[in-house]
């Protein structure tokens, strides 16, 4: 499932570099905007939550969490039993403790810490296999999509399903800067000056987003029927949610302009090379942008198989041919394509 989005951001800064500055990268030979792939999943995370989809935690202080649910579950225990049966699962799971703390952030999910509670109560004897199924089964939403990595017990990784693009620009940026200052609202009438001074700098620009899930992961996963619901829900959410980086300064909430959502059978295709050659307009960029993308993923088909499902929401002119009038609408026939596939392939299988 490919998830092509055209977006255009005002003056704005949703995503820094070290120096404060937004995010740029070098691409067609120009400079263009850029918003890292990591910013915008935690922005798809965090919309999970407030869409009260189950997510995961990504965290050092895992050990805490399970201390914390094994005091829930059984509060006749002492805090060196819970200290003694957390060391203990840890070591089973070949995850080294220090401080009370892991190595390295460790993403785990509410049922895989529930689950791995209950084991250590219902058992005095660990099995590791049965500690590392605890710890692969039950997967929210956000860990079945972006995957986890475990340094310490490379057994105990889960492959993503989704793959995030970092956005572009589909035209060349010139950074700006502000210039600003404040005023203390004390201050005397004979005193002049402002109390403070400083620079933000900023960028504006239409944005090239791109992303796809690999549904057939995605199922592995979380199962079928999750995995159906859970890439409607991505879509919506990656669709919706944006980076939060100085939003209160420049109030840069926007919502895309264009959207077009593709199911294939065979292999996943990012149409940015519509934008090798900047967009160059002082009429807007977006209308172009549109032609250039549709256009790109024309000249695709020459290269893969004919999509099972291309469907496109556009406010602005669009040749696409299967085009709807609002989100509900695409969703539902995504949802309609995802089960009418995976029933296919179930077949097949």
């Amino acid at each position: 499932m490919d998830l092509n989005v055209l977006q255009t951001l005002p003056p704005s800064n949703v995503n820094r570099d070290d120096t404060g500055a937004p995010k740029t990268a070098l691409y067609g030979g120009v400079t263009r905007s850029r918003v890292s792939s990591q910013s915008w999943k935690r922005a798809v995370r965090q919309a999970f939550a407030q869409d009260a989809v189950n997510i995961g935690t990504r965290t050092k202080q895992a050990a805490q969490l399970l201390a914390d649910k094994l005091t829930t579950l059984d509060s006749s225990l002492d805090q060196d039993a819970v200290t003694a049966k957390v060391d203990a699962a840890f070591k089973a799971a070949s995850i080294r403790l220090k401080d009370r703390e892991t190595g390295a952030l460790l993403f785990v999910s509410p049922g895989q810490i529930d689950k791995l509670a209950q084991y250590l109560l219902d058992h005095d004897d660990f099995d590791k296999k049965e500690i590392k199924k605890v710890l692969k089964g039950d997967q929210s939403l956000d860990l079945a999509l972006f995957g986890r990595m475990v340094a310490d017990n490379p057994e105990l990784n889960v492959d993503g399903a989704a793959q995030v693009a970092h956005a572009i620009s589909t035209h060349e940026i010139v950074p700006e800067y502000d210039y600003y200052t404040a005023l203390d609202d004390l201050q005397g009438d004979d005193t002049t000056g402002a109390a403070m001074l400083g620079t933000i700098d900023f960028s504006s620009a239409t944005l090239y987003r791109y992303a796809n899930v690999n549904m057939t992961e995605l199922r592995h996963n979380l199962g079928e029927t999750d995995a159906v619901q859970g890439a409607v829900t991505f879509i919506k959410d990656f669709l919706l949610s944006m980076p939060t980086g100085k939003q209160n300064t420049f109030a840069n909430k926007t919502l895309p302009s264009y959207v077009m959502v593709i199911l294939r059978s065979d292999t996943p295709v990012n149409l940015v090379s519509a934008f090798e050659q900047p967009v160059s307009s002082r009429q807007g960029y977006l209308p172009e942008s549109i032609q250039r993308l549709e256009a790109e993923y024309q000249s695709t088909l020459a290269f893969v198989d004919q999509p099972l499902l291309s469907v496109v929401l556009s406010r602005e002119a669009s040749k696409a041919e299967n085009q709807v009038d609002n989100l509900t609408a695409l969703l539902q026939q995504v949802t309609d394509g995802l089960a009418k596939a995976v029933q296919h392939e179930n077949i097949n299988d």
